[in-house]
């Protein structure tokens, strides 16, 4: 089986660290967004994946070389000239996805985090023999999306709604699709949008079905999503496999810690808190609902909170972290300074207080 990852531009909502790298290899727990799919794609014998991008591709791919090799699978770049919407890609990966085995194709969106429940899609998309199968999951608040409305008892899609003013359901689409490769003969080779032009066309031949995705569903491209998201993975983490989460008298809730982090004498580290492979967190660090990525150095008795820090930061002696502050690569918070939600760029150095939120060129 084969597989089409939506990489897509620039990833602007995830600046400053998008700065750095192109937004799949931005770490998530501890290991690149885009690679949390390939793994999971892997597992159900997917051998090629194939990444539609429109921005550096040089980068990712010399980036996923490694992982092509320890997990045996194929990885490949399908370059686009001109940004092409979300179904044009599929119309020029085409000769890469179509083998002539009639196999249907996964399509994922890379900023979509979930337990990808991938082979319990593959026998739903089998068992209904229609052309194309969505995974939707349920959301609070559907007016804020596009609603997909279906037959509860068979999954088959009747319509969809934009942004919904009157309540008419509350499933929207997950961004993760099982499509036969007959779906290609539908796409041209222009800016096209999958979920406005092409899904509807199919549903009106009553040949789209949506299974309800189990489990959490997160789109983590931008920063209080991923957090959130964040806080849902090491959910899913405690129920599924808990022996990865840290113990420990300092851990408080689910926490991820790499074994090769060092984290020192009298810390409280949790809940929801991803410590990435190098870091050193000194004595006395308070850590809460934040993610500290490769390489950092967290001094003593610093706090941090609903934040992000960015690869090989440093944050110093009783420093203040808060309120979404995201810290690009390379970025050295000075003693004693606080930050209240400053989105500063990589390679800075802070040496006084952003007291409200506000973007630190």
């Amino acid at each position: 089986m084969k597989a089409l990852i939506l990489v897509g531009g620039f990833g602007t909502r995830l600046r400053p660290l998008t700065l750095s790298v192109p937004k799949p290899l931005v770490d998530f727990a501890n290991k690149p967004m885009i690679l949390h799919q390939i793994e999971a794609l892997k597992d159900v014998g997917v051998t090629e994946v194939v990444l539609a991008i429109n921005y550096r591709p040089e980068v990712m791919l010399n980036f996923l070389k490694d992982f092509e090799d320890q997990l045996g699978i194929k990885i490949t770049c399908s370059q686009e000239t001109e940004p092409l919407g979300t179904a044009g890609p599929l119309a020029l990966a085409r000769d890469k996805l179509v083998d002539g085995s009639g196999e249907p194709f996964f399509v994922l969106n890379s900023d979509v985090i979930s337990e990808y429940p991938f082979s319990q899609l593959i026998q739903f998309h089998k068992s209904h023999g229609g052309e194309a199968t969505i995974m939707v999951t349920k959301v609070d608040e559907p007016s804020k999306y596009g609603v997909v409305v279906m037959e509860e008892e068979t999954g088959k899609v009747q319509r969809f709604v934009e942004k919904p003013k009157i309540f008419v359901g509350n499933k929207i689409n997950a961004g993760i699709y099982l499509l036969n490769p007959s779906v290609l003969d539908r796409i041209e080779l222009k800016p096209t949008s999958i979920e406005k032009e092409i899904f509807p066309k199919i549903a009106s031949d009553e040949k789209l079905y949506a299974m309800v995705l189990p489990g959490f569903w997160m789109d983590i491209g931008q920063p209080r999503d991923y957090i959130t998201g964040l806080r849902l993975y090491l959910d899913s983490l405690k129920k599924n496999s808990p022996s990865k989460l840290a113990k420990g008298v300092h851990i408080v809730g689910n926490v991820l810690v790499h074994e090769s982090a060092v984290i020192g004498e009298g810390c409280l580290i949790g809940p929801d808190v991803a410590v990435g492979p190098g870091c050193v967190v000194e004595p006395g660090v308070r850590l809460s609902r934040c993610t500290v990525m490769r390489g950092v150095r967290i001094k003593k008795h610093a706090c941090i909170t609903s934040s992000i820090i960015g690869w090989h930061s440093t944050v110093g002696q009783w420093a203040r972290i808060e309120n979404m502050t995201i810290l690009g690569e390379d970025v050295h918070v000075g003693d004693e300074v606080y930050s209240n939600g400053g989105v500063v760029l990589p390679h800075k150095e802070i040496k006084s207080s952003i007291l409200k939120p506000e973007i630190v060129m």
